[in-house]
């Protein structure tokens, strides 16, 4: 029965924690087809909560709501969305909210620690993410222009194209998702998780 009731909390825990997500990729500021959003903290955020497999259960509710067009992308909602440019960031998601659930699993209450592997589990997204819209921005002058104007507007060196591109679509996104959106989904984290604990509700 406890196992039956753990499994009902995660569940209603998860579709909360999709709304979240759907939230935080409204918080954006846009420089281009690829905006600064809070999207990894939410699904940071529903990894430490939910666990893994739970987290990842998140991460698919609100790509199913994309899928019916609920406008929660940053860039909108509807299969297009899902199969755009910018779609590798939606599916790498899966894989960071699953890591990061596995790192807290392991880690526990190591703070620091638990900070620091949210970049390992921000890696699938940042794969894929610039696989896919690499693929996109090839032979598209106006992804390639956005790729370059970024690259220009941080200083960053045009070594290659591929360098550019992964550079507009990855490098400069890191350091607001580890200093802000992660570091906030650890100290969210915590907060939440007493506050369950203080009802009677384990996670």
């Amino acid at each position: 029965m406890v196992n039956e009731n753990q499994r009902l909390v995660k569940t209603s825990l998860a579709v909360v924690m999709a709304v979240v997500i759907a939230i935080s990729a409204q918080i954006s500021f846009k420089i281009g087809p690829v905006p600064y959003t809070m999207q990894n903290f939410g699904v940071v955020l529903a990894g430490f909560l939910l666990g893994p497999y739970y987290g990842m259960l998140s991460v698919t509710i609100y790509l199913g709501m994309i899928a019916i067009s609920l406008p929660f992308a940053a860039g909108g909602g509807g299969i297009g969305v899902l199969f755009g440019f910018t779609s590798g960031y939606l599916f790498g998601f899966l894989f960071t909210a699953f890591l990061a659930g596995y790192f807290r699993e392991k880690l526990k209450d190591r703070v620091r620690m638990l900070w620091l592997s949210t970049f390992i589990a921000a890696i699938p997204t940042y794969i894929l993410g610039f696989a896919v819209f690499y693929r996109f921005a090839v032979g598209n002058a106006k992804l390639s222009a956005f790729a370059q104007s970024a690259v220009q507007l941080f200083g960053i060196p045009e070594i290659s194209f591929p360098f550019m591109i992964f550079a507009a679509t990855v490098l400069i996104y890191i350091p607001q998702d580890m200093l802000i959106d992660h570091f906030l989904a650890v100290v969210v984290y915590r907060y939440v998780r007493d506050l369950l604990i203080q009802r009677g509700i384990g996670i």
